[in-house]
């Protein structure tokens, strides 16, 4: 076997070198661009887990009360996030305020700010099957318009933030990605949160447990979708 000369050798090492600077770049770029947001990935607003529902009488302190868990994130709503051509992110949701709307993110961070000025867990969360992803934006796009649905029931021209979700991410053949399951409204203690009672008696309706419905906890788990991360505000 001919010896290999000094210069070889060194020349051997410098190309190793430089191919694992490579790969390491490879595999960083791949990293970041993963974590970053695209257009159909769902925005999952949690509340602290210390958050204190005893004596909430919003919204936000029911949906806790009645679908949240204990040593869990309590997620209170979702939504569906879209960039454009110029990396602009834009907001699709169903709240009180907006009703089904599409707003710049920044609005969306203005509107869920806690009291104490602090924003919220904000994570992301991304279809294993992404491919129709747009498809699926624009299908919530078509609802904005709408009121937000305080019947929460189906098929009534009003929207509420996981209903919107339901409604647009259908496949070709008409299926819903997500699923529905019998709705909750009550505590743990198995009465109804004073926020809901109010609610339902100011509407003239009877609280509809156990109708169909979805909300952003179940949602979050869905086997359709992919581990999530944190919402790196002005990262894109």
């Amino acid at each position: 076997m001919t010896p290999v000369s000094s210069q070889v050798k060194l020349e051997l090492l410098k190309m190793r070198k430089i191919v694992s600077v490579l790969l390491f770049a490879v595999l960083f770029a791949s990293c970041s661009t993963v974590r970053q947001v695209q257009s159909g990935d769902l925005l999952f607003v949690g509340l602290p887990m210390d958050y204190a529902v005893e004596k909430d009488t919003t919204m936000s302190g029911a949906i806790v009360s009645a679908t949240g868990a204990k040593d869990a994130v309590n997620y209170i709503h979702v939504a569906i996030l879209e960039v454009d051509y110029a990396d602009k992110v834009w907001i699709v949701d169903a709240t009180l305020k907006h009703g089904v709307d599409r707003h710049p993110l920044d609005t969306f961070l203005s509107d869920f700010r806690l009291s104490n000025g602090s924003l919220p867990q904000l994570d992301v969360k991304r279809l294993k099957n992404n491919k129709r992803a747009f498809e699926f934006v624009e299908n919530a796009k078509q609802y904005c318009g709408q009121p937000y649905d305080l019947y929460f029931l189906k098929d009534n021209d009003a929207k509420y933030c996981s209903e919107l979700v339901y409604d647009a991410y259908v496949t070709s053949k008409g299926k819903h990605i997500f699923k529905s399951k019998p709705m909750n409204f009550k505590g743990p203690d198995g009465s109804f949160p004073p926020y809901w009672v109010r609610l339902f008696e100011r509407i003239g309706q009877t609280i509809p447990q156990g109708q169909p419905g979805t909300n952003p906890n179940d949602m979050s788990k869905s086997k359709a979708l992919r581990k999530g991360f944190p919402l790196e505000i002005g990262a894109k």
